[in-house]
């Protein structure tokens, strides 16, 4: 197997998109694959905005992968722009394969094409998997996050 493509999400990845994010415990609660309106929605907003990528890893002519980039100007930092990578999935079929760190060293580089000073994620409390991952790949659990539900 091949590196995937990675490319801009398009109207026709949305069912495999949502299918993915749907694909655990977590997001089976957050998400509906069965209303696809709200997401066709969504990916008209990102598409129009320039500092958003909703990317696809595809493989072999399957959606496999995808991930939001947001690059975020900003004053601290003494003006650092930094990005926050979102919404990582990768298809039950192709975990262990190197997909995941395939595609978040795409977003590092895309961050530093765009002058970012900064990369920085969440991860649920509760992916313990997902924290390991992300610390074998340089990152650091340096805060803690806060949501409000709104």
């Amino acid at each position: 197997m091949g590196d995937p493509e990675i490319r801009a999400a398009v109207a026709e990845d949305i069912p495999a998109i949502v299918g993915m994010l749907a694909d655990d415990p977590l997001g089976a609660q957050r998400e509906s694959p069965d209303d696809l309106t709200p997401y066709r929605s969504a990916l008209k907003r990102l598409s129009a905005d320039p500092n958003q990528r909703l990317v696809v890893a595809v493989r072999e002519g399957r959606v496999v992968g995808t991930l939001q980039l947001t690059i975020i100007p900003g004053l601290s930092r003494r003006g650092a722009t930094r990005s926050v990578i979102e919404g990582v999935r990768v298809h039950a079929d192709e975990r262990g394969s190197g997909l995941g760190t395939r595609f978040i060293e795409w977003a590092i580089e895309e961050s530093r094409r765009e002058n970012c000073q900064l990369v920085q994620l969440t991860s649920d409390a509760t992916r313990t998997d997902a924290h390991r991952f992300y610390e074998r790949l340089g990152f650091a659990a340096s805060h803690v996050g806060f949501k409000l539900q709104l």
